[in-house]
């Protein structure tokens, strides 16, 4: 199975045609105004027109609204919808409503957390198994913690997944052979400083990936 990669919480033309020219699957575009990536939607529809049709775009949300939803699929042009803390009742009545297809975020911190994943078996499409971020964090992610990834090894995964979780440039090779992933997904690893990617840590992370 092919390797996969997505960069989420684009918000520039520049790094936004970095992921794509170096051969990132998916585009992440962050609904969450807390977020230092937070788009506003008639940025997120600059983006959505610069990116190929082979590209997906990921709408990242936390628990979101339909108003919120129905604006940023729009606006974004959205492909895929992923959900951070929401409920699978409600993730299924996204999935259902929008018809789009939906990743639920998985937060681990230990083994006992990735029972929670078939809980989304018959709600979502996939499970993107993420870092936990301390109870106090604003942010369900994107803040560069990663979670024991030999966890993963022997679970067995209810829905197609992806790993996310202080990925970086350096350590994602050792991520996809601990794991066994075939999807993986970065935000604060191709940063410069919070909400800041750098074309130049997004070229090296996917120039590593190619190059299993």
């Amino acid at each position: 199975m092919p390797l996969t990669a997505k960069i989420c919480g684009l918000s520039t033309p520049a790094t936004l045609d970095a992921a794509v020219s170096h051969g990132a699957a998916q585009v992440g575009f962050v609904f969450f105004a807390p977020s230092p990536r937070n788009l506003a939607l008639d940025r997120a529809s600059g983006l959505a027109h610069r990116v190929p049709a082979q590209v997906r775009k990921v709408g990242v949300f936390v628990d979101p609204d339909d108003a919120l939803l129905d604006a940023a699929i729009a606006a974004g042009r959205l492909d895929a919808i992923q959900l951070h803390k929401t409920a699978p009742d409600r993730v299924a009545a996204i999935r259902a409503r929008t018809r789009r297809e939906v990743w639920a975020a998985i937060a681990v911190k230990t083994r006992a957390d990735l029972a929670m994943a078939s809980r989304f078996a018959q709600a979502a499409d996939r499970i993107l198994y993420d870092a936990k971020t301390p109870d106090s964090a604003a942010l369900p992610g994107g803040m560069g913690l990663r979670f024991d990834w030999t966890l993963l090894q022997g679970h067995s995964h209810p829905l197609p997944w992806s790993l996310s979780g202080g990925l970086t440039p350096d350590n994602v090779v050792e991520a996809v052979r601990v794991t066994g992933a075939t999807s993986v997904d970065v935000s604060s690893g191709v940063e410069s400083a919070p909400g800041i990617k750098n074309v130049d840590k997004i070229a090296a992370f996917l120039k590593a990936l190619a190059a299993l």
